[in-house]
């Protein structure tokens, strides 16, 4: 009896012992800084990047600090191709819309996943400033008119200016007017859940989807002909891959 009794207390602490070095290996992980790309409903294919670093506060709670960079596009732009070049420019544009986001926020776990496997859900809430850069959209116009005339010149888009669209040949860099850029302030507001997963407890990988609103102090112009807006709501989905430490 002694020695089944010993067997079973061996066998039992074998097993425990692993488990527990596995529990304080995976709490020894304090920050993880993880990046990648945004998709959302007022941007493009792909909307921006950004970069987050999360720390540990209890097994149930991260808090983190976030900079998000995107692309704000108008519902309304439509790509107009020019028969002369075959370069494309936005028709009506005037302005391009980038905004930095800066934010803090907590993650709540819902469901832990293993330390080699699985899948773990977090609840995700945000806040921060937006600083919405209103850069000068460029364009090429031809001021030399038909028959062969050439007099291209890289000008902001004007509508009482550049009134003939045969004549614009296509849009020109986002750095012609990045140091022109008009900068307004506003606040966002974020919550979603991220699916992170990953064979690894030293990386990280997943994706985030969630709904975001955001206001500026003034309506940003992106189009002048069209209904401009200063509330932008969108929903967006980040994929991201980073490194525990």
């Amino acid at each position: 009896m002694v020695r089944y009794l010993a067997l079973v207390l061996v066998l039992a602490f074998g097993v425990s012992l692993p488990a527990l070095a596995q529990y304080d290996e995976d709490e020894s992980f304090q920050n993880e800084l993880s990046y990648g790309v945004n998709f959302n409903s007022n941007g493009g294919l792909i909307g921006g990047v950004f970069i987050r670093s999360s720390y540990f506060l209890n097994n149930r709670m991260y808090q983190f600090g976030a900079l998000e960079m995107v692309e704000v596009k108008h519902p309304k732009e439509n790509r107009i191709y020019s028969g002369e070049t075959g370069d494309f420019f936005v028709a009506g544009k005037q302005n391009y819309l980038f905004v930095l986001r800066p934010q803090y926020g907590r993650e709540i776990v819902l469901f832990r996943k293993a330390a080699e496997s699985g899948v773990q859900v977090n609840a995700i809430g945000a806040a921060g400033p937006s600083l919405g850069l209103l850069v000068p959209y460029y364009i090429r116009y031809n001021y030399g008119g038909g028959l062969g005339g050439q007099d291209v010149r890289t000008e902001q888009y004007d509508p009482q200016k550049h009134r003939t669209i045969e004549n614009i040949q296509g849009n020109a860099s986002v750095l012609q007017g990045l140091g022109e850029a008009d900068v307004n302030v506003g606040l966002h507001l974020k919550a979603g859940l991220s699916f992170e997963y990953g064979r690894y407890r030293e990386s990280i990988a997943g994706i985030e989807v969630g709904f975001m609103v955001e206001a500026f102090t003034k309506k940003m112009v992106i189009i002048p002909q069209a209904e401009n807006e200063q509330l932008f709501t969108s929903v967006y989905l980040n994929l991201y891959y980073g490194r525990r430490k």
